[in-house]
């Protein structure tokens, strides 16, 4: 089937497989750390797990996988490291400066990282994703086969593309986004996000195609829509394909819930909530929020390597129990959470974190 073909059908894919959808407050001045546990104020506040897990390099994202297991970008030791929930190392895979990671239904990784390649006679290095296949080896991520799905040959004149997070649906469609400088183009710029396609969605086999990218999204947009140098990007665990975003651009609104709606006319993203009336959509609400993650209660969690806080909101938007502060963190640029735990990727102090509710003690 041709690639235009998939274009043509992808709306009609996306509506029929995944049609849906349609705490105390306070300040992060006000955030007290005393030795290794942030105290927000009041009887709830997160405190840490030890002991931390020690050993990286500037880690730039953390994953809780289906399995579960645990999945770390260490970003600059040029690996991907794999850990039982008890933080026992299984298995690395090396790979060029990995940064973000997700998994499909398959169980298959999908990560953003860097490769070397020759251009003209001289080595240059370009933004990549790459998937690995984990089940044909009984999760032996070291003899995983794998698949680079970008950059595209074209792709190889646009050296400053980067590649800086996916998130995947029900039915293994999935995301990827991307940002850069050059965003004059209105059929490809470079703050995009991308549409990957299982080819089995349409009796094509094995593999992912390719087939455009989200619409109606600006690459340089001032509103909640926008995708502006776009630094996460998060999917509900449900049949939506709603999505929680974060920017790093000129915006001042820097996370988002997008809910994806379809009309008689259109359907396109649009926020979930209305400008200035939730926090979690306030203008300044983050400083460079570079991670995002959600658990099973639909709370929302922001890693902000500006403010190094871990923003949290419940599905109405509203902040709950915020926590961290520069005693704490360094830059957190990852968060993940699993069973009532949160994991962070304390990038700038080289290790992975973990924290309870002290209600749930």
């Amino acid at each position: 089937m041709k690639i235009k073909r998939f274009i043509k059908y992808i709306p009609i894919a996306v509506a029929v497989v995944f049609y849906s959808s349609c705490g105390d407050k306070f300040d992060l001045n006000n955030i007290d750390v005393s030795g290794d546990n942030p105290n927000v104020g009041g009887d709830t506040l997160y405190v840490q797990l030890t002991p931390a897990w020690e050993g990286y390099n500037q880690p730039q994202d953390v994953f809780v996988g289906r399995e579960p297991l645990i999945y770390v970008a260490d970003t600059e030791n040029n690996r991907v490291v794999m850990l039982n929930l008890a933080g026992q190392i299984l298995g690395t895979r090396a790979v060029k400066r990995p940064v973000a990671i997700t998994q499909d239904y398959r169980l298959n990784l999908i990560v953003a990282a860097e490769f070397d390649t020759s251009v003209g006679g001289t080595t240059q290095t370009f933004s990549a994703v790459y998937k690995y296949d984990l089940v044909s080896v009984d999760h032996a991520l070291e003899l995983a086969p794998v698949t680079r799905l970008l950059p595209r040959a074209q792709d190889l004149n646009r050296p400053g593309l980067e590649y800086t997070g996916a998130c995947v649906f029900a039915n293994n469609l999935f995301y990827v986004a991307r940002k850069g400088p050059n965003n004059s183009s209105f059929i490809d710029p470079d703050n995009s996000i991308l549409i990957f396609v299982p080819k089995s969605l349409f009796g094509g086999g094995e593999g992912d195609t390719l087939v455009g990218r989200v619409p109606n999204i600006d690459p340089l947009g001032q509103g909640p829509v926008s995708a502006f140098d776009i630094s996460s990007i998060t999917s509900f665990n449900n049949q939506s394909i709603d999505l929680i975003i974060t920017l790093t651009g000129g915006t001042s609104f820097k996370g988002n819930w997008l809910n994806y709606r379809i009309t008689p006319i259109d359907q396109r993203y649009v926020s979930n909530f209305t400008p200035n009336t939730v926090d979690l959509v306030r203008p300044n609400q983050f400083g460079r929020p570079e991670g995002s993650a959600l658990d099973n209660a639909g709370n929302i969690f922001i890693a902000d390597a500006e403010k190094d806080s871990i923003f949290k909101f419940n599905a109405f938007g509203d902040e709950l129990e915020s926590f961290g502060g520069s005693e704490l963190f360094s830059q957190p640029y990852g968060v993940s959470v699993f069973n009532e735990t949160v994991y962070v990727a304390d990038t700038g102090n080289n290790r992975i974190l973990r924290f309870k509710l002290s209600t749930d003690f």
